[in-house]
């Protein structure tokens, strides 16, 4: 696992890249699940990410394991490759931000 001051870091990092809260992103994860025949089960609902990054807001910083730590810096590295995008067409916009709305990052946020 990572020493002391690069978890403080990457704590820090990732609950600013991760902009919405643990609720926001459930009830986001399970309405771009539903669909006009079914709906998952809550703790079902969203890519498996999603509900990783779900777990993570829900964890203490003393109770992260290895496979949070990877998620983390995968989320923080994601969300700022994606701000360094130029803007795009209005339909790939909405795309890209409901990709990112996934992992609990809503780029019209500020």
């Amino acid at each position: 696992m990572t020493d002391a001051l690069e978890l403080d870091a990457l704590w820090e990092d990732f609950h600013r890249a991760v902009n919405m809260t643990s609720q926001e992103l459930a009830a986001w994860l399970r309405v771009r699940d539903a669909d006009e025949n079914a709906e998952p089960l809550p703790e079902q609902a969203g890519s498996p990410t999603g509900q990783h990054v779900l777990a993570i807001l829900q964890k203490r910083r003393t109770d992260l394991t290895d496979e949070d730590v990877q998620i983390m810096y995968r989320v923080v590295d994601t969300v700022a490759e994606q701000a360094a995008t130029e803007n795009e067409p209005e339909a790939q916009e909405t795309r890209r931000r409901h990709r990112l709305m996934t992992i609990g990052h809503d780029p019209l946020r500020p």
